[in-house]
């Protein structure tokens, strides 16, 4: 599912970018938790931007082809 997925690459990609490959505690340390918060922030901002983008560009479609079937009919 979409939102899965969403979650995985998130997931991925925050933990790359933050966190280095080898762990030298078992706990986060600071700068590796704001990274992440930052990162998660962000996908979650452009997840919802991209929501909306779609939601009006459906909104659009469905009105050009309301108006082209009224046209040629």
């Amino acid at each position: 599912s979409l939102p899965a997925l969403m979650k995985d690459l998130m997931t991925n990609a925050c933990h790359r970018k933050c966190v280095p490959p080898h762990y030298k505690e078992a706990e986060l340390t600071k700068g590796e938790s704001v990274c992440l918060d930052r990162c998660v922030a962000k996908y979650l901002d452009l997840h919802e931007r991209l929501g909306r983008k779609l939601t009006e560009l459906s909104v659009q479609d469905e009105e050009m082809m309301r108006k082209a079937a009224v046209g040629s009919g």
